[in-house]
């Protein structure tokens, strides 16, 4: 359809997709979750997917910036891979006290995303085991969507009242699926 916008999903990276480890300087040290790239088969058929990564972990001085690429390229070729492809990654590599426009909940990445790639954000989602990836969902026009995997079990009481709250990336899937409207024949 002649100027319809594609709608997408924005993944969190750590204890959304990948297991939480700490910061991750080798891609030897990534272990997707099981359902990732079964749960991420399905949601490309109807969504552009992005990773959205908050690494602090850079300014801090525990990684470098280049070991951090390394592992985003790692994750983005591990699930090319397996026929999942996601369209980028947006990385903030800044402490929350550095006050940078890019980190969550802070919309930067999304609507860069929304106007490099035509995106519907009305129409997208926000998946994340963190309350910014949430905020960040609201701050763009989206719908947050919150894993329960990684960070999530610790943070559970600052989201309460969410509707969407699950148990991981198959769960955020299936939400996501059955709010997608239907397509028009």
């Amino acid at each position: 359809m002649l100027g319809r916008k594609t709608p997408a999903v924005f993944l969190d990276r750590d204890g959304t997709i990948i297991e939480d480890r700490g910061h991750l300087g080798r891609p030897s040290e990534v272990v997707f979750y099981p359902d990732t790239v079964p749960a991420l088969t399905r949601l490309q058929e109807h969504f552009l997917l992005f990773v959205v990564t908050h690494q602090p972990g850079i300014s801090a001085g525990f990684v470098t910036a280049d070991n951090v690429a390394q592992v985003n390229e790692y994750v983005v070729a591990e699930l090319r891979h397996h026929g999942v492809m996601i369209t980028e990654v947006y990385c903030c590599p800044h402490q929350r006290n550095e006050g940078c426009d890019c980190i969550k909940p802070k919309p930067f990445f999304l609507r860069q995303a929304a106007e490099k790639f035509g995106l519907d954000l009305s129409g997208s989602f926000v998946v994340g085991d963190h309350p910014h990836d949430v905020v960040l969902a609201d701050n763009a026009g989206a719908c947050g969507i919150y894993v329960r995997t990684g960070h999530g079990n610790r943070h559970l009481a600052e989201v309460l009242g969410r509707k969407a709250i699950v148990p991981g990336i198959r769960e955020a899937v299936d939400w996501i699926l059955a709010c997608r409207p239907a397509d028009p024949t």
